[in-house]
């Protein structure tokens, strides 16, 4: 559950930093096109090399020379994501041969002092490959021929920054007994999580404006309330990617991935919405984020100080049907200026963490399973008919099941889909992702 780290790919407009992270991310995730400056932006998305996880951060094309407005503001924001890279790929064009705009480029990595990989891409055949000696002109010592269209040398790419990453570190979330719950605390801006941080804190722990984008970076709290330690993670609001880069400043933008890293941190997350506006769609992407992390999951309606109690009813079905992809996360209804439902929040909070870390034996869930299995069987699907011999559960934190049957590839979602809620109707794992596995038994003489 560390957080991952993170592999930025810059280089100038239109040399294929886009293909090149949907390449590695194995799914077209970023926006590809001949035009330069198609990607203006930054682009995260989670990528998975040689057994660690990280996260690839595609750029807007860099131009230091030119007096654009655009352009340099792409540049500042490639600045900061150097900054925040624990990697940098630098996408050259095997094709073109070295420019003033990838000179300025080396330039600028080697004042970063991060660990560099320099790419010649578009290196689709012995002629171009041919090419790539000039590039040796930058002054750069290793140059690696690859292919995002194509996948030749992506391989060995994948190597070398895997090679270049920092070291595994010791999983500083883990659920030991007896150590603070980690909560992060996400959402749009102003919907009130500085003010809920302060309020559990006791104190004005965090600043607090009207404006939005007060908080930055991440801070983390410690907090103790009724014997009970609680480490908490302030993040700065996520708005939507099109306000990020037309109104806001490149330190608001690469807020985005801080509030990532804490998600990661985090065992559970707190989406807080603001009541008084509603929830919106934005809440759902922002928590979308946290539920493809794996993270247990609250929702706290915030501003219910300004709101009569009548309406309070008529938000939470608002906010079940906008977050209708998690029916199974906790609402609870809060206000950090009063502080009302706040024990309520944290009650919530402990019953998820608890689930979350919960394990239940393989008995139990053997006898749960002849239930299911006796009130429905897997249907027969493209004429074979599965069997499900046994279930146990492999990992918690959150909870993995593996169920063992003869046809893995023959069970259709939907009685995937039937088997997760039995479990979720039987054992409760209230506001927790379950993950369950079908995997094949293997016969005996099988090796």
């Amino acid at each position: 559950m560390s957080a991952r780290p993170v592999v930025a790919i810059v280089g100038r407009p239109n040399v294929g930093k886009s293909s090149l992270l949907n390449r590695l991310v194995g799914q077209r995730v970023a926006i590809v096109h001949d035009e330069p400056g198609v990607t203006r932006d930054r682009h995260y998305a989670d990528a998975w090399g040689m057994g660690r996880p990280y996260i690839v951060v595609d750029t807007g094309g860099l131009d230091p020379e030119s007096d654009d407005p655009m352009t340099q503001r792409i540049g500042r924001q490639v600045a900061i994501a150097v900054q925040e890279a624990d990697v940098v790929v630098c996408v050259l064009d095997a094709t073109t041969g070295p420019t003033n705009a990838d000179r300025e480029a080396v330039k600028l990595l080697r004042s970063a002092g991060k660990p560099v990989i320099y790419a010649a891409n578009k290196a689709d055949g012995p002629a171009a490959e041919a090419e790539i000696s000039e590039m040796y002109r930058l002054g750069i010592d290793h140059v690696l021929a690859i292919s995002a269209l194509h996948g030749r040398g992506i391989g060995e790419l994948e190597r070398s920054i895997i090679a270049a990453l920092p070291p595994l570190a010791p999983d500083d979330v883990a659920v030991a007994e007896g150590g603070p719950i980690r909560i992060a605390l996400i959402g749009r801006p102003n919907a009130g999580k500085s003010s809920l941080v302060n309020r559990l804190a006791g104190t004005d722990r965090v600043i607090v404006d009207a404006a939005p984008g007060t908080t930055r970076d991440p801070i983390d709290t410690m907090v103790e309330r009724g014997g009970h330690r609680y480490l908490l993670v302030d993040t700065a609001g996520i708005r939507r990617k099109g306000k990020v880069a037309r109104e806001s400043s490149p330190v608001e933008a690469v807020s985005v991935l801080h509030a990532m890293r804490a998600v990661e941190r985090c065992q559970v997350a707190v989406l807080v919405c603001d009541a008084a506006e509603g929830v919106a769609e934005q809440d759902a992407k922002v928590l979308g984020m946290a539920v493809d992390r794996n993270r247990a999951i609250v929702i706290a309606l915030n501003k219910l100080d300004l709101l009569p109690d009548a309406r309070g009813d008529k938000l939470e079905v608002d906010a079940r049907d906008k977050l209708s992809f998690v029916p199974w996360a906790p609402i609870v209804r809060v206000s950090a200026t009063t502080g009302r439902g706040v024990d309520n929040l944290l009650v919530a909070v402990r019953k998820v963490h608890t689930d979350y870390k919960r394990r239940v034996g393989t008995g139990e869930l053997n006898r749960f399973f002849e239930g299911v299995l006796a009130l429905r069987p897997p249907p027969t699907m493209s004429g074979r008919s599965p069997r499900l011999n046994f279930i146990t559960q492999v990992e918690s934190a959150p909870p993995l099941f593996v169920i063992m049957t003869n046809e893995p590839e023959h069970i259709h979602f939907s009685y995937q889909r039937f088997v997760t809620n039995q479990i979720r109707k039987t054992f409760g794992f209230e506001g927790v992702p379950i993950r369950v596995s079908y995997k094949k038994k293997r016969r005996r003489g099988d090796l």
